[in-house]
């Protein structure tokens, strides 16, 4: 198992955010992760990444307990996020944003280095086509794709992505998914959180939902987009 939660509690003060939270993600799956606003699903990412403490439970990657380890060390052994809300350097270019994501690399001179830009930009032509433009000048869609392909630069072995289709047009969000998946096919895992729930269990290998900072349900993609209940609650279909 390449990423695995076991029990995790998460708190914000006296309130209790996340409640026995476990779950799995394999090497090569997309894992998606459903729910309502404020049901945790942004709160267990941070905890994933490194930037909420947890108060019980283990995170384990690789076989390794991480639980408490550094957020900076997370993205080193190979742990990225692209952030809910893009949180792109709105100052800096599209090139320079693309370079901060590879902060913690030692081959920035390589051939590697180099093929991994090329990748991203071949992922993202319209960035190829903005490198020199900053990035708090890009239209929603294209900052997305920045947040994206920031998050690529560091070579993650697992992609955390918090909610990418959040505000863009339905054509743009058909865009992002597709981009997901070839992402995935291409040999990075993604845990995926989404409220667009019709994408992103059509593309899961397994999901999870979460109410009120538990997982309630999980199954194969496939499975949870025919579930009568999650029909109703997330698909709009009684």
């Amino acid at each position: 198992m390449l990423l695995e939660i076991s029990d995790l509690d998460v708190y914000y003060g006296r309130i209790q955010a996340l409640r026995g939270v476990s779950l799995s993600v394999d090497d090569g799956e997309i894992v998606t992760l459903i729910g309502a606003n404020g049901a945790g699903k942004t709160t267990l990412l941070r905890a994933l990444s490194g930037l909420r403490a947890v108060s019980r439970g283990t995170v384990t990657f690789e076989g390794k307990d991480i639980t408490h380890e550094r957020a900076d060390l997370r993205v080193v052994h190979g742990i990225s996020q692209a952030p809910e809300g893009r949180g792109i350097f709105p100052g800096m270019n599209v090139q320079e944003n693309l370079e901060m994501g590879a902060y913690s690399r030692k081959d920035r001179k390589s051939k590697a280095y180099r093929e991994d830009f090329d990748r991203v930009l071949g992922l993202f032509p319209r960035l190829a086509e903005r490198r020199r433009q900053f990035g708090g000048t890009l239209s929603g869609g294209e900052q997305q794709m920045l947040t994206i392909g920031r998050a690529l630069m560091s070579r993650p072995k697992v992609l955390l992505l918090d909610e990418p289709s959040m505000g863009l047009a339905p054509k743009l969000i058909q865009q992002i998914f597709t981009i997901v998946e070839e992402i995935n096919q291409q040999g990075t895992t993604v845990l995926l959180v989404e409220q667009n729930a019709q994408q992103a269990l059509s593309r899961a290998h397994r999901a999870y939902v979460m109410e009120t900072g538990s997982i309630v349900k999980e199954g194969t993609g496939k499975a949870l987009l025919a579930d009568p209940a999650v029909k109703e609650a997330y698909l709009g279909v009684a």
